[in-house]
């Protein structure tokens, strides 16, 4: 697999005509790649110091909305800039756009150059810090599932989002002779992932018709924030140029499972796995325990960090393969969280809550602030669940998006290990979400109560 490129590389590339561009971009707060395309020379004679970006880009929604309530911007104060900073040590090629390399970059104050609190590279940084103070190193993978379509973005935005047909018509999971068929999307996508510097492990059919996943290999927390948002990113570029879409919608029909993302965790140090302890019956270290705890106990905290959206909660469905308690088992795939590896050195806590529509940063940033806060407490792991945890008793994970931004501005956890600042920010953006669903008339409104109401 390909390295990432260092700055020396690509000046080499640039003077031989090989790399003609370079995507400088940043994450913001739905997980999405933002930012501008610079002609490589320009690039390399002084963008790779710094540029620029409109502040809104941090305080907006999925449609690129410019919502009041945010204490970071406003239109009274007149929507000013943040510097982008280019991280050198993330320059890669993008093989599936010609002549091209990206580099992603952290957000900073204008005037005092700090990292923006509520940025989400920023956000998983500080609680990387926050481990590596305590001697731990987070290891983390996460999967990304997702459906194609048969037709492309295009055709079906101007059909109002309606007659969508996936690519498969029956349930494709581990199935290889319809994956096949899906082998002109997928095929690019990992090998382009692959000469990019990803470590791509496999994709395979989901358990619904026309859904993917993706696996890539685990690696230090950061490192799998940014491969997953990259891979997210060129899975909608690879399919829309092989004329399909592509959704990562947690739950795109009533009828249909939801998707998603799946965060594996661990914690190591100087490469040894933390979490595994031979003479334990499971493996569990004692720090493990304690770490799970942590996930358990503040688990409604940052359920919004796992399901941002009014469409996350439609996920949560009995006999769907999404959870509805928080509760941990053992190889159970019916529990929020699932413990995998018992008894090897690959011990480790699946959280299954989250759905495609993660921000990954803003999910293992909360996730690491739960789980080490189980640590620093010594909090002692409750027995794990054996059975059928839809019938399970339990808490229930938040079953709304208003229940998860109470929960979110309840926090004491979050607050103090994020910010008072950033808990506020992201509940807003939980607000702005609901105001803005609660406006619209959906077609099931009409269809309901037409005539018969």
């Amino acid at each position: 697999m390909p390295g990432p490129l260092t700055f020396d590389d690509l000046k080499t590339q640039v003077a031989g005509g090989e790399i003609d561009t370079v995507l400088v971009c940043f994450v913001d707060m739905q997980g999405r790649l933002m930012g501008k395309r610079f002609h490589a020379g320009h690039f390399i004679e002084s963008a790779w110091e710094e540029t620029h970006c409109c502040n809104y880009l941090l305080a907006t929604d999925l449609m690129m909305s410019t919502p009041e309530g945010f204490a970071s911007t406003s239109w009274e104060k007149g929507y000013g800039d943040y510097v982008m900073k280019p991280d050198l040590s993330s320059l890669r090629p993008l093989p599936w756009l010609e002549g091209t390399v990206m580099v992603l970059c952290d957000i900073l104050d204008h005037h005092t150059h700090e990292e923006i609190s509520h940025s989400p590279r920023a956000m998983l940084k500080k609680q990387i810090a926050r481990a590596e103070a305590m001697g731990l190193t987070p290891m983390m993978a996460s999967e990304l599932e997702f459906f194609l379509f048969e037709k492309s973005f295009d055709e079906i935005r101007k059909s109002g989002f309606r007659d969508l047909a996936t690519l498969s018509g029956y349930n494709e999971d581990y199935h290889i002779l319809q994956t096949s068929r899906e082998e002109h999307v997928m095929r690019p996508l990992r090998n382009h992932l692959w000469n990019a510097g990803l470590p791509i492990e496999n994709s395979k059919g989901e358990a619904e018709t026309g859904q993917e996943e993706l696996n890539i290999k685990y690696a230090p927390a950061l490192d799998t924030a940014d491969f997953h948002t990259i891979a997210k990113h060129a899975t909608k570029e690879i399919a829309w140029q092989q004329g399909h879409a592509v959704s990562f919608l947690s739950k795109w029909h009533k009828d249909k499972v939801g998707s998603s993302s799946h965060v594996h965790q661990s914690l190591w140090k100087d490469g040894a796995p933390l979490f595994y302890d031979p003479d334990d019956a499971l493996g569990m270290s004692s720090l493990m325990k304690s770490y799970v705890a942590g996930l358990l106990k503040y688990a409604a905290d940052y359920t919004y960090f796992l399901a941002p959206y009014i469409n996350s909660y439609k996920r949560f469905q009995k006999g769907s393969f999404a959870p509805t308690r928080i509760i941990w088992s053992i190889d159970n795939r019916t529990a929020g969280f699932r413990l995998c590896g018992d008894g090897t050195k690959a011990v480790r806590i699946e959280c299954r809550v989250g759905g495609s529509d993660i921000n990954p940063y803003l999910a293992m940033s909360a996730m690491l602030a739960a789980g080490l806060k189980g640590i620093e407490d010594g909090l002692v792991l409750e027995p794990a669940f054996s059975g059928d945890a839809y019938a399970g008793e339990g808490r229930y994970i938040p079953e709304t998006l208003r229940d998860a931004r109470e929960a979110l501005l309840a926090s004491d956890l979050l607050r103090d290990a994020l910010g008072e600042d950033v808990v506020t920010h992201y509940a807003r953006a939980a607000e702005w979400e609901i105001e803005e669903f609660n406006r619209v008339v959906t077609d099931y409104e009409i269809a309901r109560g037409f005539e018969l109401a």
